[in-house]
């Protein structure tokens, strides 16, 4: 299997200051490209305490001067809150950077405070979606390339610079409940892309259904080449991985809930206790976190359920180690026992 990393970067009440933050998250991506990994991914969000990748493209830049193999991917970008032309410039310009190692995920993300904020309209959001990708796909391909769109219109214009990669960087994308979405990726043929956030049962389905799909329109394409993320970490028995993991995972599926509930302002001022109180909100069960969202446990339980998604297509599989303000010295220990207690063994 290919093994890929994912970053939010998130940043709960109380923890540590942000730069220490980005640079613990830097020093992940070194420790897994150390360890054999393929890829780290990170994500785009503002506005939020849910992750600090609001710039995962500058942040991205200097890992590309860190790193030599590993590969770099977007999941992912939102292009409706782009100017085209500047993402294709910032995308080119990190392609050369890292040497030909970009992967690059689009998504529309969720309506709220991320739109309002950039004053983009969430009705708008499937065309913007579409017609971004589809000029700075141009913008690294064509000559002279120009376009007529209901939001942009570009005259004759030549990116400079170009990427490396022919005819350009992979783009993935990402789909979680939107059928028009999965259906542009039908359509263009791009990978879909399978975030760690829906129960493992539906993104699955969604995966199957994608394939399917592709199947009935004669279009290359498998199981095999999405990448499907998932929360990760390994611990050397159950009273230490709940310790570890169960405010991390709680935090941050309540912090999905709350944000997805505000339009007009974000929750970096407020307090999660206070939210979870108003709105009776009910902690996770550990349990059926474990059973149906991630994949925490010892090795052997993670070697299993790994291994089950391998057994129906799964090849490249993504994980998350740090979530919900975990330290750094706990993230780290979960990614080197991931490295020597289960990558060997999928």
């Amino acid at each position: 299997m290919k093994v890929a990393t994912l970053f939010h970067v998130p940043w709960p009440e109380n923890n540590r200051n942000q730069m220490q933050l980005l640079k613990d998250a830097c020093s992940e991506v070194e420790l897994v490209e150390h360890l054999g990994f393929d890829s780290a991914w990170f994500a785009e969000h503002h506005f939020s305490r849910y992750g600090l990748g609001s710039s995962s493209l500058m942040l991205m830049s200097n890992l590309a001067a860190r790193t030599t193999n590993i590969r770099l991917g977007t999941a992912v970008l939102l292009p409706t809150l782009h100017n085209p032309i500047k993402l294709a410039e910032d995308t080119s310009t990190l392609d050369l950077l890292s040497e030909g190692r970009l992967d690059v995920g689009f998504g529309r993300g969720t309506e709220g405070y991320e739109y309002h904020g950039y004053s983009v309209e969430w009705s708008e959001s499937q065309k913007r979606f579409r017609e971004v990708i589809k000029i700075v796909q141009g913008l690294w391909t064509e000559t002279d390339f120009e376009f007529d769109g209901e939001f942009y219109n570009i005259p004759k214009t030549n990116l400079v610079p170009r990427p490396v990669q022919s005819p350009h960087p992979p783009i993935y994308i990402a789909a979680t409940r939107t059928p028009e979405t999965l259906d542009f990726a039908i359509n263009t043929g791009f990978p879909l892309l399978s975030g760690p956030v829906a129960d493992t049962a539906d993104a699955l389905k969604m995966c199957e259904n994608y394939v399917n799909q592709l199947k009935t329109k004669c279009v290359t394409g498998s199981m095999s080449d999405i990448p499907f993320f998932r929360y990760v970490y390994v611990g050397k028995n159950k009273e230490e991985i709940k310790r570890d993991t169960q405010h991390g995972l709680q935090w941050t599926f309540d912090m999905i809930q709350w944000r997805r509930s505000l339009i007009e302002e974000s929750e970096v001022n407020k307090k999660i206790d206070d939210w979870r109180s108003e709105k009776e909100i009910k902690p996770y069960e550990f349990d059926d976190l474990l059973n149906n969202r991630v994949i925490v446990g010892t090795p052997d339980e993670c070697i299993e359920k790994i291994l089950a998604l391998k057994a129906i297509g799964i090849e490249h599989f993504g994980c998350n180690f740090a979530f919900g303000g975990m330290p750094h010295e706990t993230v780290k220990s979960g990614i080197e026992l991931f490295a020597s207690e289960v990558m060997p063994y999928i």
